[in-house]
């Protein structure tokens, strides 16, 4: 008997910074790595801008992306 699966869809926070490109589960975790003077926005600013997918921050220091990321199914 086959079990029913479904795909998986997570959020993802991408950002372009220096020609490199780093992925995050959330803003949250993006701004607790990297201090606003390295990326040149504050975590309640972005919080408030509403970033999503057709909607990127894009600044002087980097570029901010939120996506989402499809996984393969679990069989439970």
């Amino acid at each position: 008997m086959k079990m029913e699966t479904t795909k998986q869809k997570r959020a993802v926070v991408h950002l372009e910074m220096g020609g490199k490109h780093y992925y995050y589960g959330n803003l949250k975790a993006l701004c607790d790595s990297w201090d606003k003077e390295e990326i040149g926005v504050a975590y309640n600013y972005l919080k408030n801008y509403g970033i999503d997918e057709e909607n990127p921050y894009i600044g002087k220091k980097c570029i901010i992306r939120k996506g989402t990321i499809v996984t393969s199914p679990h069989s439970k």
